[in-house]
């Protein structure tokens, strides 16, 4: 196995994540930053499968989303293609998967309570999770974010992208958020990171 994978997560789950890519026959890579994902999971066409995950995430973070593609891998292995990518059987997977790394020698006691609610119920991503999303992003290296719900009612802000938005009124859990070049409105997670506009 790759040393270099091994460096990204928790010293205290290397062995199980090893074993668990030896057993699996996995390639994983370690890419740069994407914006729109964190991971993912394909099968290669002369039948190898890979994972790819961002090398930008912190090692918690950085776990969560490496076992999050083994279940897509162990997932359309036992139950076939034709499952749904997030669906039951995936979701049963993951949790399976997740157990054995929900203990304080892998993640600080403050993480565990919020994992342990996340995994009653996995989503397709631990950002749709805003509390989750939030107390990992406390492990992150760089300068501190600014999130949306943080922002000032009718502050503008930028994305990573350029685009600019004029914050808006909280629906039942996302804001909403005008697009100005457009006009356009959007609906906003709170924890998305963007960049006040003075």
């Amino acid at each position: 196995m790759q040393v270099q994978l091994l460096d990204f997560i928790p010293v205290e789950a290397q062995s199980q994540v090893e074993a668990l890519l030896a057993k699996d026959h996995l390639v994983v890579k370690v890419n740069k930053e994407r914006k729109t994902k964190h991971g993912d999971y394909r099968q290669l066409p002369h039948g190898k499968h890979q994972i790819t995950v961002n090398a930008n995430l912190n090692p918690y973070r950085f776990l969560i989303t490496l076992i999050h593609e083994i279940a897509h891998f162990e997932a359309f292995s036992r139950y076939g293609r034709l499952i749904k990518p997030h669906g039951k059987e995936w979701k049963t997977t993951f949790q399976h998967l997740m157990l054995p790394f929900l203990r304080p020698e892998v993640f600080p006691l403050e993480l565990l309570p919020l994992l342990a609610n996340h995994f009653k119920n996995p989503k397709a991503s631990s950002d749709t999770d805003t509390r989750l999303a939030l107390a990992l992003k406390q492990f992150d290296e760089g300068p501190a974010k600014t999130f949306v719900f943080e922002v000032p009612l009718g502050q503008s802000f930028k994305l990573y992208n350029g685009r600019i938005f004029k914050k808006g009124q909280k629906r039942r859990k996302r804001f909403e958020c005008l697009e100005v070049k457009t006009g356009k409105l959007y609906l906003f997670n709170p924890n998305a990171e963007v960049e006040i506009i003075d």
